[in-house]
């Protein structure tokens, strides 16, 4: 509910929000305590790790941060000073046709053409070789998760990069690395249980429910607790996600280990709904798919936001339903910008590869390019409807972590799209132009 909705016209209050917003002893939010983050189980965090890579320098309209890192200045992010009815009445404007370039066709590299996004400034190049360095030796040499034969491809990947993109508040490489084993972790089990690296729909659910307990561990008697305990190094994918987990639980709050497990059920209920899809050989309708979306999506990734920043939202605060409605429809946008940036190398898969614009063009009965165009308007209105709703939560509910969040959250998207349009090595966009 918006503040011009409420009697009197003022920000939303509840118990548990009056509690935020005192904090202990009346102290405010910057009377809360979080967990210190650390580098790795068992290993000492460094003394001053955000100097062996400084933050980068952000330009002077940012916004000084209150409830984070001392000194250090969010980057303008486009969603907290758009009013939500600005941005409602100039939503047309805001989201043009997908239409050809002034230039011609796009070139690699480019962003689609008509695609409702915010460009970023590069990612800071020593965060992003420092990180892409770190995230190898876990992967390649901790966790064994992949061949050597495969190491071209997850150097493709490009993984400090777009870690670094998403997450310009991150205080150190440690707590980059927090979101980057998580994300090799998740990409390992979509390849390796799903898809493209030897991944079948047969079977998923039990390969998705084991790996699971990597995540939420099993609470089970003395006798056969041994035998779960050794699975989860029983292949590369359980692997990776229990060394994953254990890291974040290190440096997360109980509520925010426990928001990431959430999410990843999320996840995985997404992923064994696409499988039956497979299985039965259906192609859904489009409303079915954008479901199915929700659940398979991103989420997991903008909702860490605050533990790699090294803060905490509140549970109240992320539980609020205006708040998770931003987040879904923030990881609804970013999950369609995958479908539309990976459409080229899908098509190039065997069978039919479920994707929007496949969809739309399936059951709407269109071309593939106009079933293609129309995902792209898909995408920007819901984009459009994170930026108001985004906005309109946080002028209602002005506690100093909450727009902190939100921030990171939008830059989440932002940094999810740059790494999309630039990353060649895997993407190229159809020739519709």
């Amino acid at each position: 509910m918006r503040a011009r909705d409420r009697p009197g016209g003022g920000p939303m209050s509840t118990p548990a929000i009056d509690r935020i917003l005192r904090g202990p002893s009346g102290l405010g939010t910057s009377g809360l305590q979080f967990r210190p983050q650390v580098s790795a189980p068992e290993v000492e965090a460094p003394e001053a790790p955000a100097s062996e890579v400084p933050v980068p320098e952000v330009p002077e309209a940012a916004t000084e941060v209150t409830a984070a890192t001392p000194g250090f200045r969010l980057p303008p992010v486009h969603v907290l000073p758009v009013p939500p009815a600005a941005a409602a009445t100039t939503s047309a404007a805001a989201s043009p046709a997908a239409e050809a370039p002034s230039g011609g066709k796009p070139k690699a590299g480019d962003p689609i053409p008509g695609l409702y996004h915010h460009p970023i400034a590069e990612p800071d190049p020593v965060r992003v070789e420092a990180l892409s360095a770190e995230i190898k030796v876990w992967a390649m040499e901790e966790v064994e998760l992949y061949p050597p034969d495969w190491e071209k491809d997850f150097d493709g990947f490009s993984t400090g990069r777009y870690m670094v993109a998403c997450h310009p508040d991150a205080p150190s490489v440690d707590h980059l690395m927090l979101a980057a084993r998580l994300m090799v972790a998740e990409n390992a089990v979509d390849d390796c249980y799903c898809e493209d690296l030897g991944g079948s729909p047969i079977g998923l659910g039990s390969r998705l429910l084991l790996a699971h307990t990597a995540l939420d561990p099993l609470h089970t008697t003395t006798e056969y607790h041994p035998e779960w305990e050794a699975s989860l190094s029983s292949d590369a994918p359980r692997r990776a996600y229990h060394s994953a987990m254990e890291y974040f639980t290190r440096a997360a709050t109980p509520s925010q280990s426990d928001r990431f497990r959430h999410d990843m059920a999320r996840l995985h209920l997404g992923y064994l709904a696409e499988a039956a899809w497979d299985q039965a050989d259906h192609v859904p309708e489009v409303w079915e798919y954008l479901a199915m979306r929700q659940f398979n999506n991103f989420r997991p990734c903008p909702t860490i936001t605050d533990t790699v920043g090294g803060y905490e939202l509140p549970a109240e605060l992320h539980a609020l339903p205006a708040m998770q409605r931003v987040i879904a429809l923030a990881s609804n946008a970013t999950t369609i910008v995958n479908d539309l940036y990976s459409y080229m190398k899908e098509l190039a898969s065997p069978g039919l590869h479920l994707n929007l614009p496949v969809v739309i063009s399936e059951r709407e009965g269109v071309s593939r390019k106009e079933g293609y165009l129309k995902a792209v308007e898909v995408h920007n209105e819901l984009m459009l409807a994170f930026e108001a709703e985004a906005a309109a939560l946080a002028l209602s509910c002005p506690v100093p972590a909450l727009p902190r969040f939100l921030r990171g959250v939008a830059a989440w998207v932002d940094g999810n799209h740059y790494w999309h349009q630039t990353n060649t090595y895997r993407y190229t966009l159809p020739d519709f132009w």
